[in-house]
């Protein structure tokens, strides 16, 4: 939002109306000119900004899948190891089970024959 320059009646007196209003239409070229600048700067600025943000967060990603996928690996390989380790005790039981169950069975016919 420009200000527009206005200088008091003074000056207008001292100097004129045409040099006063010359004076005023300077200032508030100046103005525009370092509004203009100013505003060119921050767009500058902020696509810099902008720039640097996208390439942080693309470099983040990058990183944190690869932790990602790194955490998923071992988590595989104990989910592995787990099922290996569940699979011998549960073939073990089996084992055990079936060794009672034909000792049972033994048993029950000996008796019977007894």
């Amino acid at each position: 939002m420009p200000v527009t320059a206005k200088l008091s009646r003074k000056f207008y007196e001292k100097l004129g109306d045409e040099v006063a209003n010359e004076l005023v239409e300077w200032f508030n070229l100046v103005d525009a000119t370092y509004r203009s600048d100013l505003k060119e700067l921050n767009e500058l600025n902020f696509a810099r900004f902008d720039a640097k943000l996208e390439q942080r967060l693309a470099e983040l990603r990058t990183e944190l899948q690869a932790e990602m996928q790194a955490g998923f690996a071992r988590v595989d390989r104990r989910l592995a190891e787990l099922e290996t380790r569940l699979t011998k005790r549960l073939f073990g039981f089996w084992i055990a089970q079936s060794a009672t169950t034909v000792a049972l069975v033994f048993g029950v016919v000996r008796l019977m024959r007894g």
